[in-house]
């Protein structure tokens, strides 16, 4: 069986109370990339995000 590690630092082996990481340095660096925005998921730019698709173009009437 295969111990899990850590997904910030990648050496230790994943603790109970942190669960899914090592120590609460760890969640909180993980916390911290979250909020500055160095995670994303990648999606549509955001001038297409508001087209449904079908609907009229507003800057053909």
């Amino acid at each position: 069986m295969s111990k899990k590690k850590c997904p910030v630092c990648e050496t230790r082996t994943v603790s109970a109370e942190f669960k899914p990481f090592c120590s609460k340095r760890c969640a909180d660096v993980d916390l911290s990339r979250w909020l500055k925005g160095s995670y994303a998921i990648p999606g549509r730019p955001s001038d297409q995000a508001d087209e449904v698709p079908g609907a009229p173009d507003p800057s053909d009437a």
